[in-house]
């Protein structure tokens, strides 16, 4: 799906009709692991995070009809935030005010995985986008690299390991591994600029 994450003025033109189910697809596409990512690191349920993202969504279908996107009014990334903030917001304000009882034993659990309120949401909103963004342009190029290209390049610069060890472990040279690295951060930084010219 090319020039995926920018949200083009004509998708949102697109929205505006109900029954373009393809733009709809695309933009659920583009964005519902975003709102559903957000409201996990805010601590809700599983459950919960579907539920909000579908909240949210529903809202923007209602207003899709109303949009007109001014540029110069700030980013749609930024508004959507804020529309999955207030929703997020009411969500956790009936659920202080409706506590609902589970049965269950795991309640010291359930409240340590209640959200920070020092949390910073529009930071917690640009990681996740940030790695929506990461994890599209990686899937879509992974195919153009042999599989040890692309295990060396995962394991040294996604998880950490040393260029010698991968090298060890894929029975590579430690330049190799290097060029290898290279080529994949080369091909993932223009997938992303393609994805996210910002």
């Amino acid at each position: 799906m090319p020039d995926a994450l920018l949200t083009r003025a004509s998708l949102l033109v697109r929205l505006r009709d109900r029954q373009d189910r393809a733009a709809w697809q695309q933009f659920v596409e583009l964005y519902g692991s975003l709102v559903y990512g957000f409201a996990r690191q805010r601590g809700l349920q599983d459950a919960d995070a579907a539920d909000l993202t579908q909240e949210v969504f529903l809202a923007l279908a209602r207003a899709a009809g109303r949009w007109q996107y001014d540029p110069r009014r700030g980013t749609f990334r930024a508004w959507l935030h804020g529309v999955t903030r207030n929703k997020l917001a009411k969500f956790l304000h009936r659920r202080r005010v409706q506590p609902v009882g589970s049965g269950d034993t795991n309640a010291q659990g359930r409240l340590a995985e209640q959200p920070d309120p020092d949390y910073d949401s529009e930071a917690a909103w640009e990681l996740e986008f940030q790695q929506q963004l990461f994890r599209m342009a990686a899937a879509q190029i992974q195919g153009n690299f042999a599989p040890t290209t692309w295990l060396a390049f995962w394991r040294t610069a996604v998880e950490g390991a040393s260029a010698a060890e991968v090298a060890k472990e894929l029975g590579m040279s430690v330049g190799a591994v290097y060029v290898a690295r290279s080529r994949v951060l080369a091909r993932l930084a223009e997938q992303v600029r393609r994805l996210h010219p910002e």
